[in-house]
Protein backbone atom coordinates (compact mmCIF):
# COMPACT_ATOMS: atom_id res chain seq x y z
CA UNK A 1 0.00 0.00 0.00
CA UNK A 2 1.12 3.23 -1.21
CA UNK A 3 -0.11 6.22 1.04
CA UNK A 4 -1.44 6.31 4.17
CA UNK A 5 -4.40 8.87 3.90
CA UNK A 6 -8.20 8.17 4.98
CA UNK A 7 -8.42 5.74 1.86
CA UNK A 8 -5.07 4.03 1.74
CA UNK A 9 -5.71 2.81 5.53
CA UNK A 10 -9.04 2.02 4.60
CA UNK A 11 -7.87 0.20 2.16
CA UNK A 12 -5.28 -1.75 3.46
CA UNK A 13 -7.83 -2.77 6.85
CA UNK A 14 -10.39 -3.83 4.14
CA UNK A 15 -7.01 -6.23 3.16
CA UNK A 16 -6.10 -7.29 6.15
CA UNK A 17 -8.98 -8.33 7.56
CA UNK A 18 -9.57 -10.97 4.82
CA UNK A 19 -6.18 -12.27 5.84
CA UNK A 20 -3.58 -10.56 3.50
CA UNK A 21 -0.66 -9.54 5.08
CA UNK A 22 -0.64 -5.83 4.17
CA UNK A 23 2.20 -2.79 4.68
CA UNK A 24 1.35 0.77 4.00
CA UNK A 25 4.36 2.89 2.99
CA UNK A 26 3.96 6.81 3.69
CA UNK A 27 6.71 9.42 2.45
CA UNK A 28 5.33 12.17 4.81
CA UNK A 29 6.62 11.76 8.51
CA UNK A 30 2.82 11.08 9.76
CA UNK A 31 0.21 9.18 8.74
CA UNK A 32 -3.71 10.76 7.48
CA UNK A 33 -2.79 12.50 3.98
CA UNK A 34 -5.89 15.24 4.17
CA UNK A 35 -6.66 13.92 7.80
CA UNK A 36 -4.28 15.05 9.64
CA UNK A 37 -3.99 17.43 12.73
CA UNK A 38 -1.23 19.54 14.72
CA UNK A 39 -0.70 23.03 16.34
CA UNK A 40 -0.09 25.23 13.04
CA UNK A 41 -0.92 28.80 15.21
CA UNK A 42 0.11 28.53 18.90
CA UNK A 43 1.06 25.69 21.27
CA UNK A 44 -2.10 24.49 22.57
CA UNK A 45 -4.34 25.04 19.56
CA UNK A 46 -5.26 22.08 17.56
CA UNK A 47 -5.86 22.67 13.40
CA UNK A 48 -7.06 19.82 10.82
CA UNK A 49 -5.02 20.54 7.86
CA UNK A 50 -7.26 20.05 5.52
CA UNK A 51 -10.98 17.97 5.96
CA UNK A 52 -12.79 18.96 8.97
CA UNK A 53 -16.43 18.26 9.15
CA UNK A 54 -17.34 14.58 8.56
CA UNK A 55 -20.93 14.14 7.46
CA UNK A 56 -20.30 11.09 4.99
CA UNK A 57 -17.91 9.40 7.73
CA UNK A 58 -21.00 8.61 9.30
CA UNK A 59 -22.58 7.65 5.99
CA UNK A 60 -19.79 5.00 5.23
CA UNK A 61 -21.10 1.73 5.49
CA UNK A 62 -17.47 0.60 5.42
CA UNK A 63 -16.10 2.83 8.33
CA UNK A 64 -19.59 2.20 10.17
CA UNK A 65 -18.55 -1.49 10.12
CA UNK A 66 -15.38 -0.97 11.74
CA UNK A 67 -16.40 -0.14 15.17
CA UNK A 68 -13.90 2.18 15.30
CA UNK A 69 -14.35 3.40 18.59
CA UNK A 70 -13.28 0.81 20.00
CA UNK A 71 -10.14 2.44 18.91
CA UNK A 72 -10.63 6.03 20.47
CA UNK A 73 -12.68 7.40 18.08
CA UNK A 74 -15.59 9.68 19.23
CA UNK A 75 -17.57 11.80 17.45
CA UNK A 76 -18.77 15.42 18.69
CA UNK A 77 -21.51 17.73 16.97
CA UNK A 78 -22.20 21.04 17.33
CA UNK A 79 -24.90 22.28 18.51
CA UNK A 80 -25.95 23.78 14.79
CA UNK A 81 -24.69 21.85 12.15
CA UNK A 82 -24.37 24.78 9.23
CA UNK A 83 -24.81 28.34 9.12
CA UNK A 84 -25.08 30.96 6.38
CA UNK A 85 -25.14 34.38 7.22
CA UNK A 86 -26.72 37.23 4.81
CA UNK A 87 -25.93 40.73 4.53
CA UNK A 88 -29.68 41.34 5.69
CA UNK A 89 -32.23 39.06 7.11
CA UNK A 90 -31.93 35.88 9.27
CA UNK A 91 -29.19 33.61 8.40
CA UNK A 92 -29.96 30.17 6.79
CA UNK A 93 -29.59 27.61 8.87
CA UNK A 94 -29.15 23.29 8.69
CA UNK A 95 -30.05 21.41 12.36
CA UNK A 96 -29.81 17.70 12.09
CA UNK A 97 -32.96 17.61 12.97
CA UNK A 98 -34.82 18.36 9.71
CA UNK A 99 -38.11 20.10 11.81
CA UNK A 100 -35.70 22.65 13.10
CA UNK A 101 -34.30 23.10 10.38
CA UNK A 102 -38.14 23.72 9.04
CA UNK A 103 -39.11 26.10 11.44
CA UNK A 104 -36.03 28.21 10.86
CA UNK A 105 -36.55 28.89 6.84
CA UNK A 106 -40.05 29.96 7.09
CA UNK A 107 -41.83 30.53 4.07
CA UNK A 108 -39.72 27.77 2.59
CA UNK A 109 -40.11 25.13 5.45
CA UNK A 110 -42.39 23.40 3.66
CA UNK A 111 -40.67 23.16 0.28
CA UNK A 112 -37.63 22.39 1.97
CA UNK A 113 -38.72 19.22 3.82
CA UNK A 114 -40.55 17.86 0.69
CA UNK A 115 -36.91 18.09 -1.21
CA UNK A 116 -35.09 17.12 1.90
CA UNK A 117 -37.52 14.17 3.98
CA UNK A 118 -37.48 11.84 1.48
CA UNK A 119 -33.67 12.00 1.08
CA UNK A 120 -32.68 11.60 4.88
CA UNK A 121 -34.88 8.82 5.11
CA UNK A 122 -33.72 7.07 3.58
CA UNK A 123 -30.03 7.97 3.08
CA UNK A 124 -28.56 4.87 4.19
CA UNK A 125 -30.16 3.10 1.61
CA UNK A 126 -28.76 6.14 -0.62
CA UNK A 127 -25.09 6.07 0.57
CA UNK A 128 -24.78 2.08 -0.31
CA UNK A 129 -25.83 2.85 -3.57
CA UNK A 130 -23.81 5.98 -4.07
CA UNK A 131 -20.61 4.94 -2.60
CA UNK A 132 -20.10 2.72 -5.35
CA UNK A 133 -18.48 2.32 -8.56
CA UNK A 134 -21.75 4.37 -10.97
CA UNK A 135 -21.82 0.72 -13.12
CA UNK A 136 -23.83 -1.75 -10.79
CA UNK A 137 -26.79 -3.28 -10.47
CA UNK A 138 -28.41 -1.22 -7.44
CA UNK A 139 -30.27 -2.74 -4.42
CA UNK A 140 -32.03 0.33 -3.98
CA UNK A 141 -33.10 1.50 -7.25
CA UNK A 142 -35.89 3.66 -6.09
CA UNK A 143 -33.91 6.12 -3.93
CA UNK A 144 -30.82 6.54 -6.85
CA UNK A 145 -33.64 7.24 -9.00
CA UNK A 146 -35.51 10.12 -6.67
CA UNK A 147 -31.67 11.54 -5.74
CA UNK A 148 -31.03 11.50 -9.78
CA UNK A 149 -33.89 13.59 -10.97
CA UNK A 150 -33.86 16.04 -8.22
CA UNK A 151 -29.90 16.53 -9.11
CA UNK A 152 -29.93 16.52 -12.71
CA UNK A 153 -30.59 20.47 -13.27
CA UNK A 154 -27.86 22.74 -12.17
CA UNK A 155 -28.22 23.53 -8.58
CA UNK A 156 -28.63 27.32 -9.30
CA UNK A 157 -31.36 26.22 -11.42
CA UNK A 158 -32.64 24.14 -8.70
CA UNK A 159 -32.39 26.42 -5.91
CA UNK A 160 -34.69 28.67 -7.77
CA UNK A 161 -37.43 25.84 -8.28
CA UNK A 162 -37.75 24.69 -5.05
CA UNK A 163 -37.15 27.86 -2.63
CA UNK A 164 -38.34 31.67 -2.44
CA UNK A 165 -36.29 32.98 0.19
CA UNK A 166 -32.72 34.06 -0.10
CA UNK A 167 -32.02 31.75 3.04
CA UNK A 168 -33.12 28.31 1.91
CA UNK A 169 -31.25 29.22 -1.61
CA UNK A 170 -28.24 30.45 -0.05
CA UNK A 171 -27.63 27.72 2.53
CA UNK A 172 -28.50 25.03 -0.44
CA UNK A 173 -26.46 27.02 -2.83
CA UNK A 174 -23.26 27.22 -0.37
CA UNK A 175 -23.76 22.92 0.40
CA UNK A 176 -23.67 23.00 -3.46
CA UNK A 177 -20.41 24.85 -3.84
CA UNK A 178 -18.48 22.04 -1.83
CA UNK A 179 -18.38 20.33 -5.34
CA UNK A 180 -16.21 23.21 -6.56
CA UNK A 181 -18.49 23.42 -10.01
CA UNK A 182 -20.11 26.10 -11.59
CA UNK A 183 -23.55 26.31 -10.37
CA UNK A 184 -24.77 26.63 -13.35
CA UNK A 185 -23.24 23.28 -14.72
CA UNK A 186 -25.88 20.45 -15.58
CA UNK A 187 -26.15 17.42 -12.06
CA UNK A 188 -23.92 20.63 -9.76
CA UNK A 189 -26.66 20.37 -7.15
CA UNK A 190 -26.14 16.28 -6.53
CA UNK A 191 -23.43 17.03 -3.78
CA UNK A 192 -24.96 19.41 -2.11
CA UNK A 193 -28.23 16.92 -2.25
CA UNK A 194 -25.99 14.30 -0.58
CA UNK A 195 -24.08 16.65 2.34
CA UNK A 196 -27.31 18.14 3.60
CA UNK A 197 -28.93 14.69 3.57
CA UNK A 198 -26.35 13.37 5.16
CA UNK A 199 -26.62 16.34 7.78
CA UNK A 200 -30.16 15.72 8.54
CA UNK A 201 -29.31 11.90 9.01
CA UNK A 202 -26.08 11.79 10.55
CA UNK A 203 -25.31 15.58 11.40
CA UNK A 204 -22.30 17.53 10.42
CA UNK A 205 -19.57 15.89 13.36
CA UNK A 206 -16.55 16.42 14.00
CA UNK A 207 -13.64 13.88 15.26
CA UNK A 208 -12.86 14.39 18.70
CA UNK A 209 -8.52 15.23 19.18
CA UNK A 210 -9.01 16.38 15.44
CA UNK A 211 -9.38 14.54 11.91
CA UNK A 212 -5.77 13.15 13.11
CA UNK A 213 -8.25 10.54 14.79
CA UNK A 214 -9.75 9.08 12.23
CA UNK A 215 -6.48 7.63 10.79
CA UNK A 216 -5.34 6.79 13.76
CA UNK A 217 -7.62 4.78 14.35
CA UNK A 218 -7.88 3.29 11.57
CA UNK A 219 -4.19 2.73 11.70
CA UNK A 220 -5.02 0.77 15.00
CA UNK A 221 -7.55 -1.33 13.40
CA UNK A 222 -5.01 -2.17 10.89
CA UNK A 223 -2.02 -3.17 13.53
CA UNK A 224 -4.68 -4.99 15.18
CA UNK A 225 -5.38 -7.12 12.18
CA UNK A 226 -1.31 -7.78 11.73
CA UNK A 227 -0.61 -5.13 8.96
CA UNK A 228 2.42 -2.36 9.48
CA UNK A 229 3.14 1.51 8.84
CA UNK A 230 6.15 2.66 7.73
CA UNK A 231 6.23 6.64 7.42
CA UNK A 232 8.98 8.54 5.84
CA UNK A 233 9.36 6.58 2.63
CA UNK A 234 9.01 7.43 -0.71
CA UNK A 235 8.05 5.59 -3.12
CA UNK A 236 8.66 6.60 -6.63
CA UNK A 237 8.39 3.48 -8.76
CA UNK A 238 6.82 0.19 -8.33
CA UNK A 239 10.29 -1.08 -8.90
CA UNK A 240 11.20 0.14 -5.19
CA UNK A 241 8.80 -1.69 -3.84
CA UNK A 242 9.52 -5.76 -2.52
CA UNK A 243 8.02 -8.81 -4.26
CA UNK A 244 3.77 -8.68 -3.96
CA UNK A 245 0.72 -10.51 -5.03
CA UNK A 246 -0.84 -7.11 -4.91
CA UNK A 247 0.05 -3.17 -4.88
CA UNK A 248 -2.54 -0.24 -4.42
CA UNK A 249 -1.58 2.96 -4.63
CA UNK A 250 -3.37 6.25 -2.89
CA UNK A 251 -2.42 8.81 -5.44
CA UNK A 252 -3.42 11.27 -8.12
CA UNK A 253 -3.34 9.50 -11.24
CA UNK A 254 -0.52 12.08 -12.52
CA UNK A 255 1.43 10.23 -9.55
CA UNK A 256 0.57 7.01 -10.31
CA UNK A 257 1.28 7.37 -13.79
CA UNK A 258 4.90 8.62 -12.71
CA UNK A 259 5.17 5.35 -10.19
CA UNK A 260 3.67 2.83 -13.01
CA UNK A 261 6.09 4.12 -15.54
CA UNK A 262 6.33 2.53 -18.86
CA UNK A 263 4.32 -0.77 -17.05
CA UNK A 264 1.21 1.22 -17.70
CA UNK A 265 -0.89 0.24 -20.30
CA UNK A 266 -1.05 2.71 -22.85
CA UNK A 267 -4.76 3.51 -22.66
CA UNK A 268 -4.37 3.85 -18.99
CA UNK A 269 -1.38 6.10 -19.44
CA UNK A 270 -3.62 8.35 -21.76
CA UNK A 271 -6.41 8.50 -19.21
CA UNK A 272 -4.01 9.14 -16.10
CA UNK A 273 -2.23 11.74 -18.21
CA UNK A 274 -5.53 13.68 -19.26
CA UNK A 275 -7.05 13.73 -15.48
CA UNK A 276 -8.38 17.07 -14.74
CA UNK A 277 -7.40 19.03 -11.51
CA UNK A 278 -10.08 21.78 -10.20
CA UNK A 279 -9.95 24.95 -8.64
CA UNK A 280 -7.63 25.27 -5.70
CA UNK A 281 -8.27 26.36 -2.20
CA UNK A 282 -6.43 28.68 0.09
CA UNK A 283 -6.40 28.36 3.48
CA UNK A 284 -5.72 30.10 6.69
CA UNK A 285 -5.41 29.12 10.41
CA UNK A 286 -6.13 31.48 12.67
CA UNK A 287 -5.60 31.54 16.80
CA UNK A 288 -8.43 33.97 17.78
CA UNK A 289 -8.89 35.10 21.60
CA UNK A 290 -12.98 34.51 22.16
CA UNK A 291 -13.80 33.00 18.73
CA UNK A 292 -15.06 34.93 15.47
CA UNK A 293 -17.60 38.13 16.77
CA UNK A 294 -20.55 36.69 14.65
CA UNK A 295 -23.49 39.56 14.23
CA UNK A 296 -25.66 36.63 14.28
CA UNK A 297 -26.55 34.06 17.04
CA UNK A 298 -26.54 31.06 15.14
CA UNK A 299 -23.18 31.32 13.89
CA UNK A 300 -21.33 31.26 17.08
CA UNK A 301 -23.05 27.99 18.00
CA UNK A 302 -22.74 26.51 14.34
CA UNK A 303 -19.64 23.69 13.86
CA UNK A 304 -19.47 25.22 9.85
CA UNK A 305 -20.10 28.41 8.47
CA UNK A 306 -20.29 29.03 4.74
CA UNK A 307 -19.64 32.83 3.62
CA UNK A 308 -20.62 33.38 0.05
CA UNK A 309 -23.91 36.04 0.39
CA UNK A 310 -26.69 35.22 -1.72
CA UNK A 311 -26.94 32.52 -4.40
CA UNK A 312 -25.91 35.17 -7.33
CA UNK A 313 -22.86 35.68 -5.64
CA UNK A 314 -21.79 32.12 -4.75
CA UNK A 315 -22.87 31.36 -8.53
CA UNK A 316 -20.48 34.90 -9.44
CA UNK A 317 -17.70 33.72 -7.88
CA UNK A 318 -17.20 29.93 -8.85
CA UNK A 319 -17.96 30.84 -12.06
CA UNK A 320 -15.07 33.24 -12.03
CA UNK A 321 -12.61 30.35 -10.52
CA UNK A 322 -13.73 27.95 -13.00
CA UNK A 323 -12.66 30.57 -15.72
CA UNK A 324 -9.37 31.01 -13.66
CA UNK A 325 -10.37 34.74 -12.46
CA UNK A 326 -10.01 35.55 -8.70
CA UNK A 327 -13.40 37.15 -7.52
CA UNK A 328 -13.20 40.03 -4.87
CA UNK A 329 -15.25 38.08 -3.03
CA UNK A 330 -14.34 34.26 -3.22
CA UNK A 331 -16.78 31.47 -1.70
CA UNK A 332 -15.18 30.65 2.32
CA UNK A 333 -15.93 28.11 4.39
CA UNK A 334 -15.28 28.36 8.23
CA UNK A 335 -15.08 25.51 10.65
CA UNK A 336 -15.41 26.33 14.66
CA UNK A 337 -14.20 22.53 15.50
CA UNK A 338 -13.75 23.35 19.23
CA UNK A 339 -17.36 24.41 19.61
CA UNK A 340 -17.94 20.42 19.75
CA UNK A 341 -14.80 19.79 20.87
CA UNK A 342 -13.37 22.15 23.45
CA UNK A 343 -10.04 20.42 23.70
CA UNK A 344 -9.03 21.85 20.59
CA UNK A 345 -8.63 25.20 21.97
CA UNK A 346 -6.58 26.95 24.98
CA UNK A 347 -8.51 29.11 27.50
CA UNK A 348 -10.43 31.43 25.68
CA UNK A 349 -8.11 30.84 22.63
CA UNK A 350 -9.59 29.18 20.01
CA UNK A 351 -8.56 27.82 16.49
CA UNK A 352 -10.62 28.45 13.61
CA UNK A 353 -9.87 26.91 10.48
CA UNK A 354 -10.78 28.47 7.30
CA UNK A 355 -10.36 28.21 3.49
CA UNK A 356 -11.26 30.02 0.38
CA UNK A 357 -11.83 29.31 -3.24
CA UNK A 358 -9.30 30.00 -5.86
CA UNK A 359 -8.35 29.15 -9.79
CA UNK A 360 -6.25 26.38 -9.52
CA UNK A 361 -2.27 27.15 -9.14
CA UNK A 362 -3.61 30.52 -7.94
CA UNK A 363 -0.28 32.21 -6.75
CA UNK A 364 -1.61 35.13 -5.23
CA UNK A 365 -2.11 36.31 -1.80
CA UNK A 366 -6.52 35.75 -0.24
CA UNK A 367 -5.60 36.26 3.06
CA UNK A 368 -7.17 39.76 3.16
CA UNK A 369 -9.98 38.75 0.77
CA UNK A 370 -10.89 35.80 3.33
CA UNK A 371 -10.51 38.36 6.27
CA UNK A 372 -12.98 40.63 4.39
CA UNK A 373 -15.57 38.16 4.16
CA UNK A 374 -15.22 37.42 7.91
CA UNK A 375 -15.38 40.79 8.54
CA UNK A 376 -18.61 41.26 6.86
CA UNK A 377 -20.57 38.98 9.04
CA UNK A 378 -18.63 39.12 12.04
CA UNK A 379 -17.11 42.63 12.34
CA UNK A 380 -14.23 42.91 14.60
CA UNK A 381 -12.88 39.59 13.82
CA UNK A 382 -8.87 41.43 13.00
CA UNK A 383 -9.05 42.75 16.34
CA UNK A 384 -9.21 39.23 17.52
CA UNK A 385 -6.85 37.65 15.59
CA UNK A 386 -3.36 36.45 17.90
CA UNK A 387 -1.62 34.76 15.48
CA UNK A 388 -2.74 32.81 11.58
CA UNK A 389 -0.51 30.68 9.19
CA UNK A 390 -1.80 30.59 5.44
CA UNK A 391 -1.66 27.60 3.53
CA UNK A 392 -2.01 28.89 -0.48
CA UNK A 393 -2.49 26.19 -3.55
CA UNK A 394 1.86 25.65 -3.56
CA UNK A 395 1.78 25.07 0.07
CA UNK A 396 -0.93 22.58 -0.29
CA UNK A 397 0.15 20.68 -3.06
CA UNK A 398 3.90 20.54 -1.18
CA UNK A 399 2.02 18.94 2.24
CA UNK A 400 -0.21 16.56 -0.11
CA UNK A 401 1.35 15.73 -3.77
CA UNK A 402 -2.11 14.50 -4.29
CA UNK A 403 -3.10 18.19 -3.96
CA UNK A 404 -2.09 19.06 -7.52
CA UNK A 405 -2.76 23.10 -7.62
CA UNK A 406 -3.98 23.27 -4.84
CA UNK A 407 -6.90 21.06 -5.49
CA UNK A 408 -8.15 19.34 -2.63
CA UNK A 409 -10.81 17.04 -3.98
CA UNK A 410 -7.89 15.16 -5.92
CA UNK A 411 -9.70 16.07 -9.39
CA UNK A 412 -12.28 18.42 -11.01
CA UNK A 413 -15.90 17.67 -10.16
CA UNK A 414 -16.76 17.85 -14.16
CA UNK A 415 -19.88 15.82 -15.81
CA UNK A 416 -17.55 13.34 -17.49
CA UNK A 417 -14.85 12.84 -14.03
CA UNK A 418 -18.04 12.29 -11.85
CA UNK A 419 -19.16 9.59 -13.74
CA UNK A 420 -16.09 7.55 -14.91
CA UNK A 421 -13.17 8.62 -12.26
CA UNK A 422 -10.54 7.99 -13.44
CA UNK A 423 -10.54 6.55 -16.67
CA UNK A 424 -13.52 4.59 -18.85
CA UNK A 425 -13.50 0.80 -17.07
CA UNK A 426 -15.34 -2.15 -15.73
CA UNK A 427 -13.37 -2.07 -13.07
CA UNK A 428 -12.10 1.86 -12.73
CA UNK A 429 -9.42 1.05 -9.65
CA UNK A 430 -7.44 -1.01 -11.62
CA UNK A 431 -4.42 -0.13 -14.05
CA UNK A 432 -4.30 -2.69 -16.02
CA UNK A 433 -1.30 -3.65 -14.65
CA UNK A 434 -2.02 -7.23 -13.08
CA UNK A 435 -2.05 -6.90 -9.32
CA UNK A 436 -1.79 -2.70 -8.93
CA UNK A 437 -4.64 -0.83 -8.23
CA UNK A 438 -5.23 3.10 -7.67
CA UNK A 439 -7.22 3.90 -4.69
CA UNK A 440 -7.13 7.54 -4.16
CA UNK A 441 -10.35 9.93 -4.40
CA UNK A 442 -10.01 10.34 -7.71
CA UNK A 443 -11.46 6.90 -7.95
CA UNK A 444 -14.87 6.20 -7.03
CA UNK A 445 -17.11 7.39 -5.20
CA UNK A 446 -14.89 10.42 -4.70
CA UNK A 447 -13.89 12.96 -2.29
CA UNK A 448 -14.99 12.58 1.23
CA UNK A 449 -12.98 10.58 4.56
CA UNK A 450 -15.48 8.00 4.20
CA UNK A 451 -13.00 5.00 2.76
CA UNK A 452 -14.86 3.68 0.07
CA UNK A 453 -12.61 4.49 -2.50
CA UNK A 454 -9.95 2.50 -0.57
CA UNK A 455 -12.37 -0.52 0.01
CA UNK A 456 -13.88 -0.52 -3.51
CA UNK A 457 -10.11 -0.97 -4.61
CA UNK A 458 -9.46 -3.69 -1.76
CA UNK A 459 -12.28 -5.49 -3.43
CA UNK A 460 -10.28 -5.70 -6.73
CA UNK A 461 -7.60 -6.65 -5.10
CA UNK A 462 -9.05 -9.51 -3.26
CA UNK A 463 -10.92 -10.64 -6.80
CA UNK A 464 -7.30 -10.61 -8.33
CA UNK A 465 -5.74 -12.45 -5.36
CA UNK A 466 -8.41 -15.26 -5.26
CA UNK A 467 -7.52 -16.21 -8.58
CA UNK A 468 -3.81 -16.28 -8.17
CA UNK A 469 -5.03 -18.49 -5.32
Amino acid sequence: MVGAGPNGLAAAVALAREGVAVTVLEQAATIGGGTRSGELTLPGLLHDHCAAVHPMALASPFLRSLDLERHGLRWRRPEVDLAHPLNQGEPGVLHQSIERTVAGLGADGAAWRRVFGPLAAEFDALAEEVMRPPLHLPAHPGPLLRLALRAAPPAAALARAAWRTPQARALFAGTAAHAVRPLGALGSGAIGLLLLAAGHRHGWPVAQGGSQAVAEALAARLRELGGRVETGVRVRSLTELPPGAAVLLDLAPREAHAVCGSRLPARTARAYARWQHGPGAFKLDLAMEGGIPWRDEACRRAGTVHLGGTLAEIGHAERAIAQGRMPERPFVLVSQQYLADPGRSAGSVHPVWAYAHVPSGWRGDATEAVLAQLERFAPGTRERILAQTVSGPAQLAADNPNFVGGDILTGANTARQLLLRPRAALDPYATGIPGVYLCSAATPPGPGVHGMCGYGAARSALRHLAVRG
